[in-house]
């Protein structure tokens, strides 16, 4: 007897879609000491099912992202969370790095390449815990997901800037941005300091700045000048 140890067994449900992962997995996890395999699925439909019948919560759900061709799991996974309390570990066969953001917002708590398997139960144990930090691999996933995020924001509000301005004004926020005054941007360009004065009031107008060089700025910070032409596919 290990004082009580085999009466606290954890729950565990697993929710994969293909029969060759769901067989190997169940075998491996019903193989290992204080686990309880109470309930698997190959579909949403068998989730969606069993969780209306209001079934004893298990402690830790490991749940497929893909499932039938679709992350149905992210959906699956919020729906588990809140009706039974469980924690969720999402399973992948390969690193879908733009679900795994959508995963933890939906309440999963970790994430775990199927081919690691013999990590899972480590992870299980200290999700039933409630003590689960998140992988070191989640953890860079997540990064990746957020630095890709950050970067087509930046595209975004590039595009939405460069959109915005004509050339000449991109050209006259270049020159400012080079330390150029007024006075020497009109001799360079060969217009009046009036003209000038007026691209820069439309341009602050457009963009919504408060000065001239907080514009130049930011237009050099999104990489408009010199290379906006040739920036087509980064």
């Amino acid at each position: 007897m290990d004082n009580g140890h085999d009466m606290e067994l954890i729950r565990i449900w697993i929710v994969e879609d293909d029969k060759d992962w769901l067989r190997g997995l169940s075998a491996y996890l019903g193989g290992q000491q204080g686990f309880s395999l109470v309930f698997t699925a190959s579909t949403p439909d068998e989730v969606e099912q069993v969780l209306e019948e209001d079934p004893a919560p298990p402690d830790v759900v490991l749940m497929d992202i893909m499932l039938q061709g679709q992350p149905e799991g992210i959906r699956l996974a919020e729906a588990v969370a809140l009706s039974t309390g469980a924690r969720v570990i999402m399973l992948t066969s390969m690193e879908e790095k733009e679900l795994i953001l959508r995963s933890f917002q939906a309440g999963a708590i970790d994430y775990q390449i199927k081919s690691d398997f013999e990590t899972l139960p480590d992870a299980i144990r200290s999700a039933a815990k409630r003590q689960s930090p998140i992988s070191a691999a989640a953890a860079e996933q997540m990064r990746e997901e957020f630095r890709r995020l950050k970067k087509l924001e930046r595209e975004f509000e590039a595009k939405k800037m460069s959109d915005r301005i004509t050339p000449a004004e991109l050209q006259l926020l270049e020159l400012i941005d080079e330390g150029y005054t007024q006075t020497q941007i009109a001799d360079k360009l060969v217009v009046s300091v009036r003209t000038v004065k007026n691209h820069i009031n439309n341009v602050l107008k457009k963009l919504q700045f408060s000065g001239s060089k907080e514009a130049a700025r930011e237009a050099k910070a999104m990489g408009l000048f010199k290379r906006n032409s040739d920036e087509d596919d980064s």
